[in-house]
């Protein structure tokens, strides 16, 4: 429990320090909530034209980016400072915790969370999820909705994972920017549409490699089952909200084998 509350307390403390400048802080969070919306406006409209992408109809193509929002909401949230750790590196930054009596990993997680994209992105996810949720014909009971947030869970877990596998290569190379615009933000695009209209290739990198599609794809299978869920095994529509753990603790084990060969790089 003492864990917890520390925790908490360092979110309380980030959120009181952006809403020290209340105005900025929200004009930020509506900036980030208009660039993301505009992505989705321009495939609405496109949809419109074109009716459907590989089967699916717009307010399922809706659904699918309000998994991905909404996920990415807690995402920055939860995992901030793993997601510019290379820049801590880089200025020295990290020393300070080596002489804290907590665990690293602990520190950095809750630590100076991103609220403004988080309430951006969360914003925009909950809105396109009750825009298209109720029109897509997903029979909601105890068992979908305990789906649902297991997946929403699992793909938090996901992207945290990649934020610490990304943050451990650090250790290793120092600047790993390019690395996570490569294999996280590239992939990230790539995971808002159905991934059923990618080359081969593709679809191997976002299942088994950099795994988007079990945070939003697979799950939305579960509930929708499109007639493209032919081409993959069924099973990982099942286990979907299970592979955040997996990533998580794959992530954690590759952490804690690379801290230790960190050397400081000095201020």
């Amino acid at each position: 429990m003492g864990e917890v509350r520390i925790a908490l307390q360092s979110l309380k403390m980030s959120f009181s320090t952006r809403m020290q400048y209340r105005v900025d802080s929200l004009v930020a969070a509506l900036a980030v909530f208009i660039r993301e919306s505009a992505n989705i406006i321009v495939i609405y409209l496109a949809l419109l034209k074109f009716d459907s992408i590989n089967g699916w109809n717009v307010n399922e193509m809706l659904f699918l980016f309000s998994i991905l929002f909404l996920t990415y909401a807690f995402v920055v949230s939860l995992f901030a400072d793993l997601r510019d750790f290379s820049r801590m590196i880089r200025e020295g930054r990290f020393d300070r915790l080596l002489v804290r009596p907590r665990g690293l990993l602990f520190q950095l997680i809750l630590n100076n969370a991103d609220l403004i994209a988080s309430v951006g992105h969360g914003t925009l996810g909950v809105l396109l999820f009750l825009v298209s949720a109720g029109k897509v014909g997903i029979h909601w009971n105890f068992a979908t909705i305990l789906y649902y947030v297991c997946a929403i869970i699992s793909g938090v877990l996901i992207q945290g994972g990649m934020f610490i596998i990304f943050s451990s290569l650090s250790f290793y190379f120092v600047e790993t920017n390019s690395i996570r615009e490569i294999f996280y933000w590239n992939m990230r695009k790539f995971a808002g549409y159905p991934i059923s209209i990618y080359h081969k290739l593709i679809q191997g990198l976002i299942i088994y490699v950099i795994p988007f599609a079990f945070v939003n794809y697979f799950p939305a299978q579960y509930l929708l089952r499109k007639p493209d869920m032919v081409n993959y095994n069924e099973i990982y529509i099942y286990i979907a909200p299970l592979v955040g753990i997996i990533v998580y603790l794959v992530a954690y084990v590759f952490w804690r084998v690379s801290v230790k060969r960190y050397y400081s790089t000095g201020n």
